[in-house]
């Protein structure tokens, strides 16, 4: 891959990850709380209608997770932007190893709370976000001064 698809991917991981974002704010109001109440059943599988998504503690925990992806998000966006081509190595890095802890906790909680198949979900979603991230670029034009 080259420098300039790995800044392109960045924006996709940019995407990705905080796509997720207005769903869990969704969340936070019963009007408008479907699409994460189905998004949980879907990664707790088997579809049952079993997460209700109803409480309030529940509610309140997706408006801080809403908040940190789309966060997330517009930091892995910006970092596309305004700092890839200064130290793009150091920010290859940082944005796999970011996705990777994610992956880690994200699915070992998964599977200790009980919620396995969303580890399986997990891995989808961390090949889609980092793609061809996981390796230098070909082209590298600039060499990071530090890591």
């Amino acid at each position: 891959m080259t420098h300039d698809f790995h800044r392109f991917w960045l924006k996709i991981t940019a995407i990705v990850i905080g796509s997720f974002g207005p769903v869990f704010f969704l969340g936070t109001m019963e009007p408008t709380m479907e699409p994460i109440r189905f998004s949980i059943d879907l990664l707790s599988w088997p579809l049952d209608g079993e997460q209700t998504y109803e409480h309030p503690d529940t509610r309140f925990l997706s408006a801080l997770i809403g908040g940190f992806l789309i966060g997330w998000g517009v930091m892995i966006w910006r970092l596309s932007t305004s700092v890839y081509d200064a130290a793009p190595e150091g920010v290859r890095k940082a944005v796999v190893t970011g996705a990777l802890a994610w992956f880690v906790v994200d699915s070992a909680g998964s599977i200790a709370s009980g919620n396995a198949s969303n580890a399986g979900f997990n891995i989808i979603v961390l090949l889609i976000a980092v793609g061809p991230l996981w390796v230098p670029p070909r082209d590298a034009r600039h060499a990071d001064i530090a890591e």
